[in-house]
């Protein structure tokens, strides 16, 4: 769909931060497969994570400052398998465990640069700088027919710096969080996006100080053999709550819970309404402290004599009391586990 109107604009920002946030999952039950999580190739795929959720960040203050609303309920969690939204050709993003082929055939495909001088693509695209591109010159192109923020609602843009610290291979000149509210900025925004990302052509770095690789070569290092994955888990393809035993089920769904509690405390966020420090640490908790030794717990239980589990990145029920429905499957897995 061409972006003519306002509308498109804000349906293709929202399709950025859905691509975005469907990156992670595969990312991570990666990550969590790889035995030694302080090896340097699980917390490489942990940099390239922490700058999704900022590029998460990044986009749906552009969607604010546009005048668009931003979607954090369950019909925007993605399921696995499916395809990565509008790329061309069709790539299928799975939960697997890691390797060099899902790391080369998947993950730098996601991550791949375009090249010099492509042209922008703003339905279908080959590289994610296309669609970024695009979103670039749609808004300049509407910018200029009508003020696009008129009201960029600053008190719901996650803007505070502080509230964002680079990880180890990651610099902090690469680019954080940012107040959104003019054409300059929304370019800044979606610059630091690209260049984290994906970058232009043969340029490696993310930085100026050439001491971040973009997240390309980040997985290029593991694919080309100079980064070892080291021992891996056999975490089945594409694990499933209701394929796993039942003394293993309530990790699952606590682990989901867990990962429901990631969409909600977001949703919170952007709303304008709470306490945005407080929140932001307890969603950096949610994600180091509490999803990632679950995660990896089911990465580690077997089910079969040649496979284990592995986090399912399913979307759990957490009714009206979300955190009260969660500390109960914390304490139902604890009794088992």
């Amino acid at each position: 769909m061409p972006i003519r109107t306002v509308a498109d604009l804000r349906a293709h920002i929202a399709l950025a931060t859905k691509v975005e946030l469907s990156t992670i999952p595969p990312y991570l039950c990666a990550m969590y497969s790889i035995e030694d999580q302080q090896s340097e190739a699980a917390r490489l795929i942990a940099s390239v994570v922490v700058e999704e959720m900022l590029h998460v960040a990044l986009t749906t203050n552009l969607l604010l400052a546009v005048g668009g609303e931003p979607d954090f309920g369950p019909g925007v969690v993605p399921t696995y398998p499916d395809f990565l939204a509008h790329h061309k050709p069709p790539l299928r993003l799975e939960l697997r465990r890691c390797s060099v082929d899902l790391i080369r055939d998947t993950f730098m495909t996601i991550e791949r640069p375009q090249a010099a001088g492509a042209i922008p693509e703003d339905d279908d695209f080959e590289t994610l700088g296309q669609f970024y591109a695009a979103l670039e010159v749609a808004l300049a192109d509407l910018d200029a027919e009508h003020p696009l923020f008129a009201d960029p609602q600053p008190h719901r843009q996650l803007a505070d710096p502080s509230f964002y610290s680079p990880v180890t291979f990651d610099a902090a000149d690469s680019g954080g969080l940012m107040l959104i509210d003019d054409l300059t900025s929304a370019r800044e925004a979606l610059e630091v996006i690209i260049h984290q990302g994906e970058g232009v052509g043969t340029e490696r770095w993310a930085d100026p100080r050439h001491l971040e690789l973009t997240h390309f070569h980040k997985f290029a290092q593991i694919a080309e053999g100079l980064v070892a994955i080291g021992p891996v888990l056999p975490v089945m393809a594409n694990p499933k709550t209701d394929r796993f035993p039942a003394e293993l089920r309530p990790v699952s769904d606590l682990f989901n819970a867990l990962y429901g509690l990631v969409y909600l405390t977001m949703g919170d966020i952007f709303s304008g309404t709470v306490d945005q420090g407080a929140r932001i640490g307890r969603l950096y908790a949610l994600m180091s402290q509490c999803m990632t030794p679950t995660g990896s717990y089911l990465a580690s239980q077997p089910v079969t004599d040649a496979e284990t589990a592995g986090p399912t990145f399913e979307v759990y029920a957490l009714g009206a009391e979300p955190w009260i429905t969660a500390f109960g499957l914390a304490a139902a897995a604890a009794e088992q586990h």
